[in-house]
């Protein structure tokens, strides 16, 4: 070994001595460096993963409530998808569920026509007077047709009132609105008033073609009864409503539109209102060829003394004097065309051999 071989070698000795016996403290302060930085890159990772944790968590929290808020969307729309909105004859708008299970008649020409149309079933209340079809004597009653009773209305939970005339409203429809109970009012004036409400009464109910099979059957007798009597002289008509005092017809009842498509004439026909009174002179005065008079209930009380009272008229001197069963003649439903065909073969009995 030359000089510069061991001098090397002597200036390499101590320096790998130097390493082994570092002092502890450097390698302790390395060691903990060395330990600081893995507890460094432990908590790191820690923290990233808590962070993760944290964003997956909101992330589930944003999804649940917009979930939540499309539920309640949804709900609402179904709700809207539930309920429409329609016009009734006397202009109400009237929000209605889409399908109606639970009806209350107020009059007993509706109640007929839930009838007619195959909607019975679904007749949860009605009133005193409502007496046809026999069923309907056995339906729950809410009072008379002026005057029911608003808490036995409420008590049957109906999902649509029905009501014939707009006189009835004031009275009782704000508490039924409050309650959510819907009313629904028809307006007849005329034979073609009825029909439409038969066919609106069916949509109402889903019930379109049933109602619409009904309105074919009876415009088809009433266009019958029409041809019959188009070439006729129209037979001036006093029409009794009830008597002491006498009440008679007027311009916007439904049947002054029946005494003419009978082939008659109201004598009554231009007097305001529906059922105006009437005096005994004025009755007479009008001479009257033919007196109609009602039978069965309020409407066909006093009969006599309406018939002593015009005694003296060419009705009662030649005898035309007609009853008719009130029913077909007052109720502005499907039997209105049997009060219309009865009534047109009292007046024009030749037209019908």
């Amino acid at each position: 070994m030359n000089f510069k071989t061991n001098l090397e070698c002597a200036r390499r000795t101590p320096r790998r001595r130097l390493e082994r016996k570092r002092p502890a403290c450097i390698q302790t302060e390395y060691d903990s460096r060395s330990g600081k930085r893995g507890r460094l890159r432990s908590s790191q990772s820690s923290s990233l993963r808590s962070a993760r944790a944290l964003q997956i968590l909101v992330l589930a929290l944003v999804a649940l409530s917009l979930l939540a808020s499309c539920s309640r969307i949804q709900n609402k729309n179904a709700n809207v998808d539930q309920s429409r909105a329609v016009t009734d004859e006397a202009g109400r708008r009237v929000v209605l569920p889409q399908k109606i299970d639970r009806i209350i008649s107020l009059a007993p020409n509706l109640t007929e026509i839930v009838y007619a149309i195959g909607a019975g079933d679904r007749l949860v209340g009605d009133t005193t007077y409502c007496d046809y079809p026999e069923p309907a004597k056995n339906v729950a009653k809410v009072g008379d047709t002026m005057t029911p009773s608003v808490e036995r209305i409420i008590a049957l939970k109906p999902q649509i009132v029905l009501v014939s005339t707009a006189s009835q409203l004031e009275a009782f429809t704000n508490q039924l609105s409050a309650q959510q109970i819907a009313v629904y009012v028809t307006k007849p004036e005329s034979l073609d008033d009825v029909f439409h409400s038969i066919q609106m009464l069916g949509d109402l109910f889903n019930e379109h073609d049933r109602a619409a099979s009904v309105v074919s059957g009876l415009r088809t007798r009433a266009d019958a009864v029409d041809a019959a009597t188009k070439t006729t002289k129209p037979v001036k008509v006093f029409y009794q409503v009830a008597g002491e005092p006498l009440y008679t017809i007027g311009r916007d009842a439904f049947t002054t539109d029946l005494i003419r498509r009978a082939g008659g004439a109201s004598v009554t026909a231009e007097v305001p209102g529906a059922f105006p009174r009437f005096s005994d002179e004025a009755a007479l005065a009008a001479k009257p060829e033919a007196i109609i008079l009602p039978t069965g209930g309020p409407m066909g009380e006093a009969n006599s003394a309406v018939v002593s009272a015009l005694k003296n008229s060419p009705a009662v001197l030649n005898g035309r004097i007609y009853k008719i069963n009130g029913d077909l003649l007052s109720r502005p439903g499907p039997r209105l065309v049997d009060g219309l065909e009865e009534m047109a073969r009292a007046l024009h009995p030749e037209a019908f051999k």
